[in-house]
């Protein structure tokens, strides 16, 4: 990944627009997450930064919380094969390989995708970053057996661990 471009306090300096337009691409096509988290200003370190995001978004109302899920792409899946996924998710998914998978790997995948589609009315996410691709399909499979508001919770939590990644990414942390 290439250096943190924004430091804290440029960030900190920067008006509700560009603070979003800087950060919106935290959480797949939910900018209202970067909105919330603006109010919460000031921040002393990039971990602080993060909480606030991570806090808007688990205080938000828990359909506004479904629209966000609903927001990722599956994994591999139609957006990834039609190269509409954003620039984060595409260089997440192809960190593990999921865009150079065998016809059987992308079978598996697929049928995972919509057996848990199907289950719980939302994408299965996961921090792929921190996973492999077959780790990723272990951990759906056995993910299906959980509850609706088990992984919602799970989801939401994944959604933080990307948005962390893709913060560290962005933001350089002041020394």
């Amino acid at each position: 990944m290439p250096a943190p471009s924004l430091s804290l306090a440029e960030l900190g300096g920067l008006d509700e627009r560009r603070f979003v337009d800087a950060l919106g691409s935290l959480f797949e096509h939910s900018p209202w997450v970067a909105e919330a988290a603006w109010r919460r200003r000031p921040f002393g370190s990039v971990a602080e930064l993060h909480a606030a995001l991570e806090l808007a978004m688990r205080e938000a109302p828990r359909e506004r919380q479904l629209e966000l899920i609903r927001a990722h792409p599956e994994l591999a899946g139609r957006e990834a094969q039609q190269r509409t996924l954003t620039r984060e998710s595409s260089k997440e998914q192809a960190s593990v390989g999921l865009d150079r998978l065998t016809a059987d790997e992308l079978e598996t995948l697929g049928r995972l995708n919509a057996a848990y589609r199907d289950r719980f009315g939302f994408p299965l996410i996961v921090c792929a970053r921190e996973h492999t691709k077959d780790s990723i399909i272990a951990w759906g499979v056995a993910r299906l057996a959980h509850s609706r508001e088990q992984e919602i919770d799970i989801a939401l939590g994944e959604i933080a661990k990307i948005a962390r990644l893709r913060l560290a990414d962005l933001v350089e942390e002041p020394s």
